[in-house]
């Protein structure tokens, strides 16, 4: 028969006059410490529905979808690893953001696990088609800020936010005017305005 080594005895004795080493978690809450990683949360005035969250994730937690005129993110927290890439790569640093909750069990549904936003999409003038979400175009704008007055597009996103510039509608051209140039296009439609103009 081994006798216990003199280390964990004295571990035993400091045990015994201490008290236990655990924290009493059921009773008392457990506070985590500053960095920890816990439950992604989106933010929906900081999130510009980019989707370089749902280029990162390595679980495939974060969904994306493009649904007539919206932009569609979800982030499933049973997927979730954790691991913060969402956190590092969003552009604003603050559209998903890990929190310091972790305690998510539940016994409900798995919906009760999800949290999903919607970005509304900016429309092509000419041909209706998508470009890419209004927060994404006007986030880039004021990040530029006088410089995106070298861009029509961002111009105008920029103008139409302070209340400046008028919303055009849909207009399907067949050919396109020098005045055209001044409009928010696609890429394909702008080449097509450029070249012929």
């Amino acid at each position: 028969m081994r006798y216990p080594k003199l280390r964990e005895l004295k571990e035993a004795i400091k045990a015994l006059i201490k008290g236990p080493y655990t924290s009493k978690f059921p009773y008392e809450p457990h506070k985590p410490y500053e960095r920890f990683r816990g439950k992604p949360e989106f933010y929906e005035k900081d999130c510009v529905g980019c989707g370089a969250c749902f280029q990162v994730c390595p679980a495939k937690a974060i969904d994306m979808q493009d649904v007539r005129n919206k932009r569609i993110l979800t982030v499933s927290l049973d997927m979730c690893i954790f691991c913060g890439q969402c956190q590092a790569n969003c552009i604003t640093g603050k559209g998903i953001m890990l929190s310091n909750e972790f305690d998510l069990a539940t016994t409900g549904k798995r919906g009760e696990l999800r949290q999903t936003i919607e970005k509304e999409f900016a429309i092509c003038d000419c041909c209706g088609e998508k470009i890419a979400p209004y927060d994404q175009i006007s986030w880039v704008a004021k990040r530029l800020g006088p410089l995106c007055f070298s861009n029509a597009s961002l111009m105008l996103f920029y103008l139409r936010n302070l209340d400046l510039a008028l919303k055009e509608e849909l207009l399907p051209k067949e050919e396109f005017m020098r005045s055209d140039r001044i409009r928010v296009l696609c890429p394909r439609c702008r080449r097509e305005a450029v070249l012929k103009s």
